[in-house]
């Protein structure tokens, strides 16, 4: 049994039904966690802003981020949502894969980034000097540095609230991975 259902629109507040109703015409659904953070008069709008909010990564390099933290977590959810999001902006299926893995062979900095990434996940932020030289001899910056520390906040958060609610995937199933590669 699920502790949480999705709650319904009307079953939220007013402001978190624009929101709601603005993500759906953006996005052409409402995802069910955005939904969920809904219970929360607050947390919505609030993880949006904060989810939104201006960083020196690319897509590309937020999403290499989102995939790596949402493994590391085994949040389902994220998996499924980021392995579409990161088609879109441009990773194989392949890729996908492999960065979800840690790691990205098919590009020395985002190689880098995957792995500094999973590294500071898996190990709260204590890693070791090597992850860090090769972060920053990859071409990264403290900025981006400090910018992939709060996506994998950010990321985590969002993790957290389906691992513990557990409510359903509204986005195409992401493949099991068949090995994981350190």
């Amino acid at each position: 049994m699920r502790p949480f259902d999705v709650p319904k629109r009307e079953n939220v507040s007013n402001e978190n039904r624009q929101i709601l109703d603005e993500l759906k015409n953006k996005i052409g659904f409402t995802p069910n966690i955005y939904a969920t953070y809904a219970y929360s008069d607050t947390a919505l709008a609030r993880y949006l802003n904060f989810s939104n909010g201006k960083t020196s990564l690319s897509n590309k390099e937020k999403e290499v981020v989102n995939l790596v933290v949402s493994q590391v977590n085994g949040c389902t959810y994220c998996q499924a949502a980021h392995t579409a999001i990161g088609k879109m902006n441009g990773f194989t299926d392949d890729q996908v894969l492999e960065l979800r893995q840690g790691r990205a062979p098919f590009d020395e900095r985002l190689d880098a980034l995957a792995r500094l990434t999973k590294a500071v996940t898996e190990n709260k932020g204590k890693i070791d000097d090597e992850k860090l030289t090769r972060f920053f001899d990859a071409g990264f910056t403290k900025e981006n540095l400090v910018d992939v520390i709060v996506g994998i906040g950010d990321k985590t958060t969002t993790n957290l609230l389906h691992n513990v609610t557990d409510i359903p995937v509204d986005f195409p199933e992401a493949p099991e991975l068949t090995e994981t590669i350190s």
